[in-house]
């Protein structure tokens, strides 16, 4: 299968809309281009679902729920929320040196530090943790990582 082009979003849940909004909007630059707003009839029940652009025309999309079945003690933060290492679930952007100081720069200024900063081999990452707790990587090939197909295949096979 191909697809048309790349990802359209993809969407996490927020605990806090304005503060999702100010990081991703203010913070990142990724402009909030639409939010839908549904009303269960009959209920008190809601949801925003926010879509931020990332320059491309795919974007980043959060879910602001409101009495959907959520638990009290419902968690935003998808790795160490589920027991996991923070950087298991995560989004990685595509970035390059300019575009890394930019978001270095930006979120410092708004007293965010990253979280890690690692030389992969292939690539060269920057992480943050944005208000919900979910991981944000600016990714930068270096030179990227090898399109090996049967060598990924072969790789499944051995003992982790």
């Amino acid at each position: 299968m191909k697809l048309k082009s790349g990802v359209h979003h993809v969407a996490y849940a927020c605990r806090d809309a304005e503060a999702t909004r100010h990081f991703y909007e203010d913070l990142l630059g990724f402009e909030l281009v639409h939010t839908e707003v549904v009303k269960v009839p009959d209920s008190d029940s809601s949801f925003r679902h926010l879509f931020f652009d990332l320059g491309d025309g795919s974007c980043i999309a959060f879910f602001d729920l409101h009495k959907m079945g959520e638990q009290p003690d419902w968690r935003s933060d998808v790795s160490t929320g589920n027991g996991l290492p923070v950087w298991v679930n995560h989004i990685a952007f595509s970035a390059d040196e300019s575009t890394q100081e930019q978001a270095r720069l930006s979120l410092e200024a708004a007293g965010i530090k990253p979280f890690m900063d690692v030389d992969h081999g292939w690539c060269h990452s920057q992480y943050y943790l944005d208000p919900n707790g979910i991981m944000v990587e600016f990714c930068r090939d270096t030179p990227g990582f090898t399109v090996d197909p049967q060598a990924a295949r072969a790789a499944l096979k051995q003992n982790s």
